[in-house]
């Protein structure tokens, strides 16, 4: 799964980056979509985030792009590694890895307790 993300001046931080709490943010919820995309009619929820470590500064207007490929498949989790590319407008072809992780998500049922992925939940 793919998709992108503007940075606007609303996502950064007091020196004028972006703030690591919304690229998290953004992180697991590109994670989370590809989960409920691979995985319809089922429910998750973010267990872990491998590895965070911020590579590059990102700045106002760039365009994140984020990619996101299912790694494993557990009895009751999914793992996702969620790379982000960072593009700037001027420079749409030249992208560069800004961040990777992977993202452990884990099925729940309405009560949020774990369940099998090859389990039928009943409503």
């Amino acid at each position: 799964m793919q998709t992108y993300k503007l940075v606007m001046p609303g996502d950064l931080n007091h020196y004028g980056f972006l703030f690591g709490g919304n690229l998290l943010k953004w992180v697991d919820e590109v994670a989370w979509i590809a989960a409920t995309l691979h995985y319809p009619g089922m429910h998750f929820v973010t267990v872990a985030i491998d590895n965070v470590q911020f590579k590059k500064s990102i700045r106002q207007g760039s365009i994140l792009r984020f990619e996101c490929l299912l790694q494993r498949q557990g009895n009751t989790s999914v793992q996702f590694k969620v790379e982000v590319f960072r593009n700037s407008p001027e420079e749409v072809e030249n992208a560069e890895v800004v961040f990777s992780t992977i993202v452990t998500m884990v099925r729940v049922d309405d009560r949020g307790q774990k369940v099998s992925l090859d389990a039928v939940v009943k409503p």
